[in-house]
């Protein structure tokens, strides 16, 4: 094992006049990339579903996450009571709550 690390540390000497900063401009860019390929993005989807669930109210048609139907017919702190159809109350915390059930209707039609 020492032998490969010694191998593989001499197979790629070291420049003496190259400067360090060259060597790091790669990696700079990757990580601008992320940035603005994945973690900007995702951030602002974070945002509008929190914006989302801070506006719900009584009467709003939604969907969990676990794929459940509902109107929400109580609004608490956390916890936001469904009424599911044929008066079946479910309570479902306010982070399971991903979107509005009126995309799903606009989509279909």
């Amino acid at each position: 094992m020492n032998s490969f690390l010694g191998t593989v540390l001499m197979a790629s000497p070291q420049q003496q006049g190259q400067s360090p900063w060259s060597s790091l401009i790669p990696l700079l860019l990757i990580m601008v990339v992320f940035y603005f390929f994945l973690i900007r993005p995702q951030m602002k989807r974070q945002k509008e579903l929190k914006n989302f669930r801070d506006s719900l109210k009584k009467g709003d048609r939604i969907i969990t996450a676990g794929g459940i139907y509902g109107k929400i017919n109580n609004i608490s702190d956390n916890v936001i009571t469904v009424d599911v159809g044929n008066n079946i109350l479910l309570k479902v915390d306010k982070s399971s709550v991903m979107r509005d059930n009126t995309d799903v209707e606009n989509q279909q039609k």
